[in-house]
């Protein structure tokens, strides 16, 4: 029944949390760590109820301990758009449009991202994007730092500034409700924001600095 009152998201991406292990059985798609479980996709979320026996069961003749209680299968399978996947294929960021991107790496001028989602727009291929240490956040851009605003694998929400070069989109997340939605510490745990520049290991304790996303 505990397993109930936690409800996963029903969208998720890579390394985001699902639930602890104690709730769910593991499936497809998805990956334990440190006794939570965490998506390895980007998709949609399935919950598969353990089967019930159809009549009441048969009482033994001699007292057996009963197993636990059976728990409900947790998977995630990738995300598809409507259409053909040629059709998928064709969709393009485009300027205004809002993003959610992995970054892969970061210099001192820029973080480097692969594009996932476009709008609502799961993408069938990753498109490349930049975001330039001047389009990070609105105010003090004379301070801002790429170390301490992105990190590689963070998952960031954008907006698209810029169609840039043939190789890259050019990205800002100098909004409030945008930048670091999702991030992982440097011990490898899933963290919590508890501001706007920074996020917070829930098991080390120690916090990182981030451009982290508010909410809507």
């Amino acid at each position: 029944m505990a397993a109930l009152s936690i409800k996963p998201p029903a969208f998720v991406l890579p390394g985001q949390h699902l639930g602890p292990a104690n709730m769910f059985i593991p499936g497809p798609g998805t990956h334990l760590q440190h006794a939570q479980l965490y998506s390895s996709l980007l998709g949609v979320v399935h919950l598969q109820q353990p089967a019930r026996p159809a009549g009441p069961a048969k009482r033994p003749n001699r007292i057996a301990i009963l197993p636990a209680a059976e728990l409900p299968t947790i998977s995630v399978t990738r995300a598809s758009g409507s259409g053909s996947g040629s059709e998928r294929r064709e969709v393009l960021p485009e300027v205004g449009n809002v993003v959610l991107c992995r970054v892969t790496r970061i210099n001192p001028r820029q973080a480097t991202v692969a594009i996932l989602v476009v709008g609502e727009t799961v993408l069938e291929a990753e498109w490349q994007g930049l975001i330039r240490v001047q389009d990070v956040r609105a105010t003090e851009k004379d301070r801002v730092k790429i170390y301490e605003s992105f990190r590689p694998g963070d998952i960031v929400r954008a907006r698209v500034i810029s169609l840039g070069d043939q190789a890259n989109y050019y990205l800002s997340t100098a909004h409030n409700e945008l930048g670091v939605i999702m991030a992982t510490s440097e011990a490898g745990n899933a963290m919590y924001p508890v501001s706007w520049k920074e996020y917070r290991d829930p098991e080390t304790g120690l916090s990182e600095a981030r451009k982290v996303a508010k909410p809507n």
